[in-house]
């Protein structure tokens, strides 16, 4: 017999195998002895009151032999000699997935991402990070994985109708992410564990027949009665191909370009900007876990998070991509632009928690910037981040504020220790922020501040610019067919043109779009 029952349990006992058992044998009211295992199906956490709780959903196998699932392999053909073959444009998780999907459904995908693989990324990242040079073809947007693979590895999403959640999961675990994404309320993988993972799908698609190119960047491509008949490369390469899947992520500013001026129809899309604030962990652990300041997390509590949300005279203030014992990351795809971004480690055990702090960007905030159509937004964003860049004095140093004095608007005398690796430098961040952004910053923070106990505080400092949250561009394409209106064999793709936000919706649309791809070809 099998029964599904839920436990209320303490972070000692959650982690204990005997005392689930005793506590299962408890409240279904049989021995112990008659418990031959049970399946962990969902793991959430209570910090709502003064003591922290576990909740666990389990199925629980009762005189009968235990049953797990064991997660079905990919079923990947050999499609090096099939009769269609489809450019899938960058390599993040949309395009990786899209590719998978497409060799299980017979279709030879051939992957052109500008970037890096992995191995030889690390070291345009260490020249990021240590000198401050932005290689704009490799860094923490572009290369092997995409965003996704130096993400914070976050795999919660709301896009539970878009796609199959648990397939996803069930294919990272199956490249190698530990099982428990399956059952965690909130899975994260870890910045640290992700390369791993990346670089094993990308084998498993070569090792399918599918080709995978890197420093191979996407610069045109030719047109003939509304269907692309070829791409062309920086490099000179001119490829045929049967469809072309733009999956080239948000910060492909130059793809956008190429689309406006072939005249082939982009949308303004609203996005968010605003700073990236950093606390000490220890603070955000005692006001989310109702600590006395000398005491710290009980075992087996993770570092605390939290979400935030605030109307400010109509504008959205919220946080964005808050990262537990993580760090800020310089994220900029240009020189002489300064994007922060954060992300966390697996066991997110740094000393600091980040979080994105954003506004709400429509196009009426930007009318100065309407002579660029479509555009306005990828314009907006880069006069900011240029200020920013100018503002910290080069190298990708950062403008900073401490929380306080930014709501009282006079320069801080110093900053405290931030683990953002170029470094941050004291500046007033009214003259690097637009001011509709600076003035609804300033009162959402305020208003933070009697959400969490010692949120505001001059402990806390804000670095600018958090400007990447999503794309300022949509290209729109066909509800069901999902192709460019104007071009029958273009299909845009995940975060680049704005149907996702993050890895599992970014994957579930690069699937989605491998699925009606083969319903067209097959036909």
């Amino acid at each position: 017999m099998q029964k599904k029952i839920t436990l209320r349990l303490s972070p000692a006992d959650s982690m204990d195998d005997e005392r689930i058992k005793h506590h299962l044998a408890s409240e279904l009211g049989i021995n112990i002895n008659e418990i031959s295992g049970y399946q962990l199906l969902k793991k959430s956490l209570d910090a709502r009151g003064r003591q922290v709780w576990f909740h666990l959903t389990m199925n629980v196998f009762i005189n009968e032999p235990l049953q797990t699932d064991i997660i079905s392999p990919l079923q990947l053909q050999d499609v090096s000699k099939a009769h269609h073959s489809i450019i899938v444009a960058g390599a993040g998780p949309a395009g990786l997935f899209a590719a998978l999907r497409m060799i299980e459904l017979g279709i030879k995908p051939i992957i052109l991402e500008r970037g890096k693989e992995v191995r030889a990324r690390r070291r345009d990242l260490a020249a990021l990070n240590k000198d401050g040079v932005v290689n704009p073809d490799s860094n923490y947007c572009f290369g092997e994985g995409g965003a996704g693979t130096y993400s914070d590895g976050k795999l919660y999403t709301r896009s539970t109708k878009r796609g199959d959640v648990q397939r996803i999961l069930n294919i990272l675990v199956h490249f190698g992410a530990d099982p428990n994404i399956l059952y965690d309320a909130h899975p994260h993988i870890g910045t640290n564990k992700l390369p791993y993972i990346i670089t094993s799908i990308t084998k498993a698609i070569r090792d399918s027949g599918g080709e995978v190119y890197f420093e191979k960047k996407l610069v045109d491509f030719t047109i003939k009665n509304e269907w692309i008949t070829e791409v062309k490369t920086a490099d000179g390469d001119q490829i045929e191909t049967d469809g072309l899947i733009l999956a080239t992520g948000h910060s492909a500013r130059d793809i956008y370009e190429l689309l406006y001026q072939k005249k082939i129809e982009i949308l303004f899309k609203p996005f968010a900007l605003g700073v990236r604030i950093e606390h000490p962990q220890s603070l955000i652990d005692t006001a989310q876990y109702h600590l006395t300041p000398a005491a710290g997390r009980v075992e087996g509590v993770p570092p605390a998070s939290y979400s935030l949300v605030e109307q400010v005279n109509g504008k959205g203030v919220f946080s964005f991509c808050m990262c537990p014992g993580g760090i800020i990351a310089p994220a900029a795809t240009n020189r002489g632009e300064i994007v922060v971004n954060g992300w966390s480690p697996s066991k997110r055990n740094n000393p600091f928690a980040n979080s994105g702090i954003v506004v709400n960007v429509d196009e009426k905030d930007i009318q100065g910037y309407k002579n660029h159509g479509a555009l306005a937004g990828i314009y907006f964003q880069q006069s900011v981040e240029q200020r920013a860049y100018k503002a910290g004095g080069g190298k990708l140093i950062a403008p900073a504020q401490r929380l306080v004095d930014f709501t009282k608007q006079v320069t801080s005398a110093s900053v405290p220790l931030c683990s953002y690796l170029p470094g941050i430098a004291s500046v007033d961040l009214k003259d690097v922020l637009p001011r509709f952004v600076h003035d609804s910053l300033l009162i959402a923070f305020k208003e933070f501040g009697k959400k969490i106990k010692g949120y505001f505080t001059n402990e806390a400092v804000l670095v600018a610019t958090e400007s990447r949250t999503s794309s300022p561009v949509r290209i729109p394409r066909d509800e069901k067919k999902l192709h460019h209106p104007q071009v029958k064999n273009l299909y845009p793709c995940a975060e680049g043109a704005g149907y996702a936000g993050g890895i599992v919706s970014a994957a579930m649309d690069g699937e989605r779009i491998a699925n009606q791809l083969a319903s067209t070809l097959h036909k």
